[in-house]
């Protein structure tokens, strides 16, 4: 940077040119700073074209209650029904007869109780999770905010009112168990 002529005795000196940092810093934090539309593709990041409205609409259906609760329910049936199979599967008591415990049941019977408990499983993991989404749902609507304190709550209250059928006891004990897995498992996946 040149340095300023010198000054003629009475004259009043020139303004002195800003320093190059001060003109950086007024267009990076000053009044003359312009906000810059983000676009990942100067960066090398992928161009994401603007949203249609059908593709807005997708994602609202997608992000309701109503979804989240059917979505759940199905999940839940499917895995419930695999986990009954599983279990009656490896359960050595399926076809025992206690008049004759030497008895072989036969691979029909094997399979009628593995459908039977496939069914039965999948039910009660279906109603379980459609009312474990739905408390979820209703759960963050009310508080408004989508955090780690919805799923103990929402599995505490499921937790609770299932429980609840055998007593208070097993309400309580249901609801601090349901809680802390429903804690952990949003631990693990956030």
């Amino acid at each position: 940077m040149a340095a300023p002529p010198p000054s003629v005795p009475g004259e009043p000196s020139p303004p002195s040119p800003p320093l190059q940092y001060s003109v950086l810093l007024e267009h990076l934090v000053g009044d003359k700073r312009r906000p810059r539309a983000w676009d990942p593709a100067v960066f090398g990041g992928i161009p994401c074209p603007p949203k249609s409205e059908e593709q807005k609409m997708v994602e609202r259906v997608m992000e309701s209650c109503p979804f989240k609760a059917a979505l759940a329910c199905v999940g839940g049936f499917v895995l419930g029904g695999a986990f009954g199979i599983f279990t009656a599967g490896i359960d050595t008591n399926v076809g025992f007869d206690p008049k004759d415990p030497y008895r072989t049941p036969t691979a029909k019977e094997v399979l009628k109780d593995m459908g039977q408990r496939g069914i039965s499983y999948a039910k009660n993991f279906a109603i379980v999770g459609a009312m474990f989404s739905c408390t979820e749902c209703v759960v963050e609507s009310y508080r408004g905010k989508s955090d780690w304190k919805n799923s103990v709550i929402s599995g505490c209250i499921t937790g609770g009112a299932i429980g609840f059928r055998a007593g208070l006891k097993a309400g309580v004990i249901g609801c601090g168990g349901f809680a802390a897995f429903s804690a952990a498992v949003d631990y693990y996946l956030r």
